[in-house]
């Protein structure tokens, strides 16, 4: 029977029924994504302990490591569904907000579709492998010996079925017709059947049916596979690599979430090059980041600064530094550069920061008389220090790629963080001892206002013990008594001590930390894992090493060719997100930048160690550079609405200048990166 032929009552049933396995697939992901958020808590338990096992009991475990991974990276992975039910995925939505209504809701589309047909091959070869992990429960081999590589292989297909769910329901709702709806329904029952039969194939409970069904599907896929259409291997490097890049581009202008758009772009090259069986390396290499153990310290860090954003310490450590800012004209905007140093080093993750920045320190600054421009170019500009002032992800994130030390890039970051804050204050108070309207005294605004600002007890106990909790958690770092990990799972016990003493800990703001600290930190894995996986199925066609015989070819004195690199991360930045191009520039320039060390008087190390903090500059850049700057649009997200976008932009100007004055100090001066770490 068509769907037309059926009457008006049997369509209103399916489309019931259809509507309720809806409901049900949001419940699961909600649920799902709210019970993995306690991982975290069980993460922090485990390194804290490992951390007193170790220096207090003098026993160090051996299942501490391996029980972290797995818990942490099972939170990552089975949160995507959560994320997509939210709406959450990272991606560039200029053009598409550019887009009238018509063209938006194909776009929209269009990122379904898309996302749906990436997901669904992907599951499709790493299911195998979970089977077969699973049928013989696959095991480490270290000390402890857990079941790892089962638990995070089951959960990592777990994980995308429950993202592949969501995207079927979310193109389900945004299609209006029956039936299309109906189409989309019969395309999630085939996708599953497929699925189910894979199951039923490896565990042995296939019929002949069933056998007939399955090699229909194999049969229909053979037919598809790209290399009977295409011989890629006889095009030049140099002709792909534009081709891969253009299409890059081509999917990030149109709003699709870039973790899809980085899949896509990976799944797709694999096939044309390798065939149904390069899937592996896109399962491989997504299985590989599961296991970075250094990854782990994203969420814990995040999951501090949380805490102690929810419990009011931003708020009080700007009401501190205004009382101590005195009669200094601009000193308010000087002090938001202070409190922004603090927030770096609380977090690490820029946007969080701009976002309190602007709901704390603009609508004061904008109510004492301040100017609009100076007032968020500083809100900018102070809260992208995060990139530099540890623990910043973009370092941890660099380290990886690079093969260079966290502890060592955290060092080097910091003097030149520190040198743009004192940059940033610099300009400030020149600019308003210039042009006193620009920013009144303390005493002018309590005239005008009538009222002192004070502070309570509890609030300078809290801001002491984070300020305590900071130097701790950082000391511990660079003293070489924690790792990374470890610092960043006693940094959250710390925040939750200065929480309680500021009389804002409570069971329900702990879930809320945690529920937001996974779906931002699911986001961030989930962008990862298909921007490594493009990076790795590109260094297997020969890409790495085309650029860098590329670059190497160049003639051109070490500064100049860097100057070149730097040229294009900027260029980069201006449209894409900063995880994206870590691990597509990263990895080709990294090996070039190790090979100009002794031209540059330097160690390979030591110039890998200053290009990751140049790396990190020109990432602040890029996130404030027009038209695409994100941090513009994070603070007109949360900025009243009398703050245009357009002011925000001549805002950024002056700092993005002072920006780059930074970045060619610490070219021509490299000791300001490597003093620290020297020592």
């Amino acid at each position: 029977m068509s769907l037309e032929s059926r009457s008006p009552l049997q369509r209103a049933l399916q489309a019931r029924r259809q509507g309720a396995v809806a409901r049900g697939v949001d419940h699961a992901n909600r649920m799902t994504g709210l019970a993995v958020s306690q991982f975290y808590l069980v993460c922090v338990v485990v390194t804290v302990w490992e951390v007193f096992a170790r220096y207090v009991l003098n026993q160090p475990t051996y299942w501490a490591f391996e029980v972290v991974m797995v818990f942490c990276s099972s939170a990552w992975l089975l949160s995507a569904g959560y994320v997509t039910l939210f709406g959450r995925h990272i991606g560039i939505t200029v053009f598409r907000e550019m887009a009238g209504p018509r063209l938006g809701w194909w776009l929209d589309g269009a990122a379904l579709v898309i996302g749906v047909i990436a997901l669904t091959l992907f599951i499709d070869d790493n299911m195998m492998r979970s089977l077969s992990a699973l049928r013989s429960i696959e095991r480490t081999g270290a000390g402890f010996n857990s079941p790892q590589p089962t638990l995070l292989k089951t959960a990592l297909t777990v994980g995308s079925v429950l993202y592949l769910a969501q995207l079927l329901v979310n193109l389900w709702r945004h299609l209006n017709g029956p039936l299309a709806r109906a189409l989309v329904a019969l395309v999630a029952a085939l996708i599953f059947l497929r699925f189910g039969l894979n199951l039923a194939g490896h565990f042995g409970w296939d019929t002949t049916l069933l056998g007939t069904i399955n090699q229909i599907y194999v049969s229909a896929g053979q037919s598809m596979n790209p290399q009977h259409m295409i011989d890629a291997r006889s095009y030049d490097l140099g002709l792909v690599t534009a081709c891969m890049v253009g299409a890059l581009f081509l999917l990030m202008m149109t709003g699709i979430p870039l973790g899809i758009v980085t899949m896509t772009i990976s799944i797709a090259s694999a096939l044309v090059f390798f065939g149904p069986a390069g899937l592996y390396l896109v399962s491989s290499n997504a299985f590989g980041l599961a296991e970075q153990y250094a990854l782990v310290a994203v969420p814990l860090f995040v999951l501090m600064a949380t805490i102690l954003e929810r419990a009011g310490i931003a708020r009080d450590l700007f009401d501190a530094m205004a009382i101590f800012a005195g009669n200094l004209r601009g000193g308010v905007a000087v002090q938001t550069t202070v409190v922004a140093v603090i927030l770096a080093a609380m977090s690490g993750v820029m946007g969080g920061e701009i976002v309190m920045l602007g709901l704390v320190a603009l609508p004061q600054m904008l109510r004492l008389g301040y100017d609009v421009r100076l007032s968020t170019g500083v809100i900018c500009a102070a809260g992208s220090l995060a990139t530099l002032i540890p623990p910043s992800i973009v370092m941890i994130v660099y380290g990886l790629s690079a093969s260079v030390g966290i502890g060592d890039l955290f060092l080097a970051g910091l003097l030149p963080g520190l040198m743009l804050a004192v940059f940033y204050a610099t300009y400030v108070l020149v600019r308003c001892g210039l042009n006193p309207k620009l920013a009144p005294t303390a005493s002018e605004v309590a005239d005008n206002l009538g009222q002192e600002l004070k502070l309570s007890q509890a609030q300078k106990v809290a801001v002491l013990l984070c300020i305590l909790l900071i130097f701790g958690v950082m000391g511990s770092i660079y003293a070489g008594i924690a790792t990374v990990t470890e610092a960043a799972g006693v940094g959250v016990v710390g925040a939750i001590i200065v929480a309680a003493a500021r009389h804002q800990f409570n069971w329900p703001m702990l879930q809320r930390s945690l529920t937001t600290t996974n779906s931002n930190v699911a986001t961030i894995f989930w962008l990862v894992v298909g921007a490594v996986s493009l990076v790795g199925i590109f260094n297997l066609i020969g890409g790495s090493a085309y650029m860098r015989q590329l670059f190497a070819g160049i003639d051109m004195p070490p500064l100049v060719l860097i100057l070149i690199m730097m040229a294009v991360l900027t260029l980069l930045g201006t449209f894409m997100d900063w995880i994206s191009i870590t691990f597509l520039t990263v990895p080709v320039f990294a090996p070039i930048i190790r090979d100009l060390g002794p031209q540059l008087g330097m160690s390979g190390s030591d110039t890998a160690l200053w290009f990751g903090v140049l790396f990190a500059m020109n990432v602040q850049v890029a996130f404030l550079s027009p038209p695409f700057g994100p941090a513009c649009f994070w603070l007109k997200s949360v900025a009243p609405p009398e703050v245009s976008l357009h002011q925000i932009f001549l805002g950024v100007l002056p700092f993005i200048a002072l920006q780059l004055l930074g970045i060619f100090l610490v070219m021509m001066f490299p000791q300001i990166a490597l003093y620290l770490p020297s020592l």
